[in-house]
């Protein structure tokens, strides 16, 4: 089987599908293209009042691409929860290469200086591409996601794609639709021009509608 190209793997986040392993230790990737998508409306995010209490006393320090393939490689790591993850080492190649032409992101959360949460995805003209997160404390994850809606807020993007809905997502406003209205949704997005701004400056509350 020849490799994925990172050119090929554009064409597919802009015809709405997206590639994952079965196992982490998998080789073979497979394309998918759900019926239901998980969005995050940027304009409509919901932090729960923990949530802001935490933000507000700001025991975290916020950073944007200073770290990604550590970041992809800490969401693909195995948990008490979660034993296996789709993220192999031929989806981790592919997003360093898009990293490295300015494509992809990651929002780093730290500790001390140290790495405890953090996500990253794909921006495409408007339209942003959530992959993956992981936390190593207590909503260092959900600190990373507030963060990123911010920095989509005030880059201009339409659309936050987090492919699936989850309970960890569901809290922040995360809904489905289906495949139609997403189709329609990521074409109005692409046709935009937005910036990832990765000034860690940039306060949270931008990400409030």
């Amino acid at each position: 089987m020849r490799p994925l190209t990172s050119d090929l793997l554009l064409r597919a986040y802009a015809s709405g599908i997206f590639p994952m392993a079965r196992s982490r230790d998998e080789n073979r990737l497979y394309w998918i293209d759900p019926e239901r998508r998980g969005i995050l409306p940027l304009d409509a995010l919901h932090i729960p009042r923990s949530l802001r209490k935490t933000l507000r006393n700001g025991p975290f320090e916020i950073h944007c691409d200073t770290a990604f393939e550590t970041v992809m490689r800490a969401c693909g790591e195995a948990t008490a929860d979660r034993p296996d993850t789709w993220i192999n080492d031929e989806i981790v190649r592919l997003f360093v290469e898009l990293f490295e032409l300015g494509l992809a992101h990651s929002v780093e959360v730290r500790q001390d200086g140290e790495l405890v949460g953090g996500l990253y995805g794909l921006a495409l003209g408007g339209a942003f591409f959530g992959e993956s997160m992981f936390s190593r404390r207590t909503d260092a994850s959900k600190v990373a996601l507030v963060h990123l809606v911010a920095r989509l807020r005030h880059g201009g993007f339409r659309l936050l794609d987090t492919q699936f809905v989850t309970d960890h997502l569901k809290q922040f406003g995360t809904r489905e639709i289906p495949r139609a209205e997403y189709q329609e949704r990521l074409a109005d997005a692409l046709d935009e021009r937005a910036w990832f701004n990765r000034d860690s400056a940039i306060p949270w509350e931008l990400a409030i509608g």
